[in-house]
């Protein structure tokens, strides 16, 4: 019998509504959605639910993103849904840490309120940028942008599709030889700063100082640590994966490939979109993905 893994989307992957239903329809769901108020002082059901313009503000979506998801994965483990190891991307580590048993609910939530105004303030509005670039390889792209300053891999995200980061003309410059160099299409993005590049180490310092305060469990599962595609194992190092994980490149895809060769064949994205399910069939025809972002969707993984 082969392995299931949950796996968490990160940011950018939010939408207005997102998690409503859980909220409406499970005991559970609610009381996340009513903490993560209590805890963080405003209205998550607000800023979740109804059409605003802070869900897109990086120190507000990590935020909604984590108690979104979380909301899902208790729901879940209440009706006895368990996974043999956990991943998320970016943002979505920190659910993987709470579906790890690594940190709880309340935790996560407050962390990544503090990563997401550390990650916003690092960085002054249009100084830095994100490109995904098409149709080249890690070594192509690498090749191309290793001898240029200001820039470089953000996130490996799938066969043909890794993100840059890094100074505003930097990436631009860096789009430009990349083109000439064979990418069918360098795609700007919309964000509002330079994640996962240089640019964010202060930030990441400053999260391990924050974490420092937070309780690290020991694991009751594995998860994959974006920066090295590990599966980690004890709490040792946690803190200083996290703190590096906010200037490093996410490694998603060599993730990906490590889970499928420990045993996964089943992945269940936990989360609004399918933007994961997505990369992993890109990754791999071979194994089964079901997404979960609504309770109906709970029946899909019964039957699975």
């Amino acid at each position: 019998m082969g392995k299931t893994a949950f796996i968490f989307p990160g940011q950018g992957a939010q939408v207005c509504g997102m998690g409503q239903e859980f909220y409406e329809t499970t005991k559970t769901g609610r009381q996340i959605f009513d903490r993560a108020s209590e805890l963080l002082g405003f209205s998550m059901p607000e800023l979740c639910f109804e059409k605003n313009d802070r869900l897109d503000i990086t120190e507000y979506t990590q935020a909604a993103m984590v108690t979104t998801s979380l909301a899902m994965l208790k729901v879940m483990e209440e009706n006895g849904f368990f996974a043999d190891v956990a991943a998320g991307l970016s943002l979505g580590e920190y659910c993987a840490l709470a579906a790890a048993g690594v940190m709880d609910a309340d935790d996560a939530i407050r962390t990544v309120r503090q990563r997401g105004i550390l990650m916003q303030e690092a960085v002054p509005a249009g100084v830095g940028g994100m490109s995904a670039v098409l149709g080249m390889n890690a070594e192509q792209i690498n090749a191309v942008i290793d001898p240029l300053p200001g820039v470089q891999v953000a996130n490996y995200n799938c066969p043909g599709q890794i993100v840059i980061s890094g100074l505003k003309e930097a990436v631009e410059d860096a789009a430009k030889k990349l083109k000439e160099a064979g990418a069918k299409r360098v795609i700007p993005l919309n964000v509002s700063g330079p994640f996962h590049s240089y640019l964010l180490k202060e930030a990441g310092e400053k999260l391990g100082e924050f974490l420092e305060g937070v309780e690290i469990k020991e694991p009751r599962i594995p998860y994959v640590a974006n920066v090295t595609a590990e599966y980690v194992t004890v709490s040792e190092h946690v803190r200083e994966l996290l703190k590096r994980q906010v200037s490093s490149s996410v490694c998603w895809q060599q993730s990906v490939e490590n889970m499928l060769a420990n045993g996964v064949d089943r992945f269940v994205e936990i989360g609004p979109g399918k933007t994961l399910s997505g990369f992993i069939k890109k990754i791999s025809r071979d194994v089964t993905v079901i997404n979960v972002e609504k309770p109906a969707d709970l029946e899909k993984l019964k039957q699975a």
